[in-house]
């Protein structure tokens, strides 16, 4: 077992994600790392090309006797979910990682790790170092923004590549073989924002809902998980039953892929309401963790003094609207799938709730393996906005990677797991947004599967990867590399 970072960073696949954890790589703030895997790529001799999009890819003539096998494109991400506990002072614009051991995990400090999908760039830089690894003619591809938008595969040029076989490196359960993965869209509610002059005689308080797990929107959607933007829509349209509350403003979530942990809301009220709202407060603490106690034991619920945030605050038809949004707008499971047991089809997640100056902002992540049904739900979200005055921003609309039962590839690796470990690996489908389905739209008979190591609490400061899992997973991926001769 490794015991310190200095020991597990002997390791090529360590050293290297060692080395890009220093470098900032937000989604998109990409450009340093983009620049580092080109630099890497020309210090060894290696074609490579970094496009607008900034996406970089590295080509690799095939070792002695692979000539002639067919070459293999690599692929995985080089950005990161950016999310840190609340308090932590963290710039993730310019502060590298702070990468920690503890027994036989990887984190890193109040902050996610980005082993999703740092672990696909150190595999592909330690493939590429290597000059005692055998492998087919390798097109290495690393692209940009699949976090947030997928705008980096989107923009790959196919030209680029002659392999009509992918491995991607961007999965979290080693000992599975994924071969499908869901559609995915964004979507934001816009409301515009009437404001109103204070109440001169009010107190400004907080609520803030706190303590709750998270997660990756398309792995954990099925774990009920709660979301705590909804939780505080309940909380505010129950406060606003019984006593005059004045909203100044109202945030929650970070990333729309992320089920968000935190919500606040900036509220007035008159000083001879505050102990019957803190008593609703405190009912509402009970009933949050009555309902979730299985899944987020730790929600809290805080209600505290706070300072005015301005002297304005939201009109109630604005006020209205708002919480309106937070109980109405869908969040988690919208369908199961009949063919795959245990699979989400389709899935909502509200996952970031911001307010500015004109307007606030609801934002969710729509999945599905149907694009028919993808493409339902933004219907019913428009349908939603149209009843609440709102607008509806539509982006980020990526395909789904349908399932190819006679896949060569996905023989190959069922194989040669068999060979390896004398187990059937579990061949899987994911409720969550793979590259492999942009690329299978761009590459006419592109062969895809998807695998990677042992990962725990994605896109949350809790984030960790299983290192023995890892150093598995990567002598799986080169076996099988080294079995393409035979295709």
């Amino acid at each position: 077992m490794y015991r310190t970072l200095e020991e597990l960073t002997d390791h090529p696949v360590f050293h290297y994600f060692a080395e890009i954890s220093k470098i900032p790589r937000g989604s998109g703030n990409e450009k340093e790392i983009s620049d580092y895997l080109i630099r890497f790529a020309k210090d060894r001799g290696l074609e490579s090309v970094q496009d607008e999009a900034l996406n970089v890819i590295i080509k690799k003539p095939a070792t002695l006797g692979y000539e002639s096998a067919p070459a293999v494109i690599i692929q995985g991400h080089m950005d990161m979910v950016c999310e840190k506990n609340k308090g932590t002072l963290h710039d993730f614009e310019k502060d590298p990682l702070q990468l920690r051991v503890m027994g036989d995990m990887l984190y890193a400090t109040d902050t996610t790790l980005g082993a999703d999908n740092g672990i696909a760039v150190a595999y592909a830089l330690a493939l590429l170092d290597a000059k005692d690894i055998p492998h087919p003619e390798l097109e290495i591809v690393i692209t940009t923004e699949e976090e947030t938008t997928m705008n980096g595969a989107l923009a790959v040029d196919p030209a680029h590549f002659k392999g009509k076989m992918l491995i991607n490196i961007d999965s979290e359960e080693d000992g599975k073989l994924l071969v499908s993965s869901a559609g995915g869209i964004r979507v934001r509610q816009v409301l515009p924002i009437m404001r109103e002059a204070a109440p001169k005689d009010a107190a400004a308080y907080s609520i803030r809902i706190k303590g709750l797990k998270g997660g990756h929107s398309g792995i954990s959607i099925d774990k009920e998980r709660g979301n705590a933007n909804k939780l505080l829509g309940r909380v505010l349209q129950d406060v606003e039953l019984e006593s005059p509350c004045y909203i100044q403003q109202m945030n929650g979530g970070l990333k729309g892929n992320a089920i968000p942990r935190e919500a606040e809301a900036g509220i007035l009220l008159q000083l001879e309401d505050e102990h019957q709202v803190r008593e609703k407060i405190r009912q509402w603490d009970e009933t949050f963790k009555n309902e979730l106690q299985s899944s987020d034991p730790e929600v809290l619920i805080e209600f505290e003094r706070s300072e005015p945030i301005s002297g304005y605050v939201f009109s109630k038809e604005t006020a209205a609207k708002a919480i309106s949004s937070l109980l109405i707008i869908p969040h988690g499971v919208q369908g199961m799938s009949m063919g795959i047991t245990g699979l989400v089809e389709s899935s909502t997640n509200l996952g970031v709730v911001t307010t500015n100056d004109a307007e606030m902002i609801f934002e969710s992540e729509i999945r599905s393996s149907i694009k028919s049904i993808k493409y339902l739900m933004v219907t019913q979200a428009k349908a939603i906005a149209d009843m609440l005055g709102c607008d509806l921003l539509i982006d980020a609309d990526y395909p789904e990677w349908p399932y190819h039962p006679g896949s060569k590839l996905k023989k190959l690796f069922e194989e040669t797991y068999k060979e390896k470990y004398e187990a059937e690996i579990e061949v899987i489908a994911v409720h969550a947004g793979i590259e492999c389905g942009v690329f299978i739209d761009k590459i006419p008979g592109l062969d895809a599967v998807s695998i990677g190591p042992d990962m725990f609490s994605v896109h949350t400061p809790e984030e960790h990867l299983s290192i023995p899992s890892t150093i598995n997973n990567w002598q799986y991926f080169l076996y099988t590399l080294k079995r393409m001769k035979d295709l």
